[in-house]
């Protein structure tokens, strides 16, 4: 399990290529509907690269639809699976792109785990579509930059496929299951969005064998080793009841692919339990960390999750 990082970071202002100034005359083989043009690599799937911008960006964000996908159309709260080929504006190398990676990007629409310019970009872009970003400083990294490549107040060029989206429900919204074993810890039932809440027992022995119930049963799916859930989780450590990672507190989802999920635990945990439930995990430490600190996690902890399986992808 690694911590969600953010990448990239959202009003809803949506700005189509013709809400962003008329582009007549400013085409050229350097540039195509006021971006840059894509010189290899058009088509989707395909790694792209890009001609180096001519004149002056745009002072605004400009979303350019190279190729419209047949998918759903992405909203707030969904998630979606891309690639992606980064290059600032007057640059003629990438800064940075996955393509390369065999490996998609995971973002969650609108939730601030990317830069503004994402967010607003794809958000309302159908899956499967490839679209060009062409994103001013403040809604990138702005005066601060990023790294060596990324200077101050640079304009962002970016390709993005969406590969993969999903629509996720704010909350599990199973049928509620007793909780009636007082030696484990309780979990809230609300259906809100909420982070529910976990109380772990005092001066009980913690379990040395995985516990993984639900506390409420969903209907959909049933998880497989070969599935990538999206789930929203807060995560305690049972001897001090303290909480040390919680999507709620960004109130963002994470993607985690059962076959890379390294805490075992986790994933047995996980794995044949349907999605659109709540879960209670408690993980003993030879199916966690074991003898090894995690972060603020110490070695030999017994680990608590309450965590939603909200789709899978």
């Amino acid at each position: 399990m690694r911590r969600l990082a953010g990448l990239l970071v959202v009003p809803l202002l949506l700005l189509s290529t013709a809400a962003c100034g008329d582009d007549s005359g400013s085409d050229s083989a350097q540039m195509k509907n006021g971006a840059p043009a894509i010189t290899t690599g058009a088509k989707f799937g395909e790694k792209p690269t890009l001609s180096k911008g001519k004149g002056e960006p745009p002072k605004e964000l400009k979303v350019v639809t190279i190729s419209e996908g047949d998918g759903p159309v992405l909203k707030k709260g969904d998630v979606a699976q891309v690639n992606y080929y980064g290059q600032v504006w007057d640059g003629k190398e990438p800064f940075d792109e996955s393509f390369s990676k065999a490996k998609t990007f995971d973002v969650s629409i609108g939730a601030g785990m990317v830069i503004k310019g994402w967010d607003q970009g794809l958000e309302g872009q159908k899956v499967g579509s490839r679209v060009e970003l062409v994103i001013p400083p403040e809604l990138g990294y702005g005066a601060q930059g990023s790294g060596e490549k990324i200077k101050a107040n640079a304009t962002l060029v970016f390709v993005v496929d969406i590969v993969k989206g999903a629509s996720v429900p704010a909350s599990a919204t199973g049928k509620e299951v007793a909780q009636d074993n007082k030696d484990l810890p309780k979990v809230g039932t609300n259906t809100d969005g909420k982070e529910p809440s976990v109380t772990v027992p005092k001066d009980t022995a913690e379990p040395a064998k995985l516990v993984a119930n639900y506390i409420l049963e969903g209907d959909g799916a049933v998880v497989k080793d070969v599935d990538q859930v999206v789930v929203k989780f807060n995560g305690k450590t049972w001897k001090d009841d303290k909480s040390f990672e919680s999507t709620y507190t960004s109130d963002a989802t994470v993607i985690w692919p059962m076959d890379q999920l390294s805490v075992k635990g986790l994933k047995e945990g996980i794995i044949g339990k349907k999605v659109g439930s709540r879960v209670l995990l408690v993980i003993p430490p030879d199916m966690g960390f074991g003898d090894k600190e995690q972060g603020s996690i110490p070695a030999k902890s017994t680990l608590v999750f309450s965590l939603d399986i909200l789709a899978v992808m």
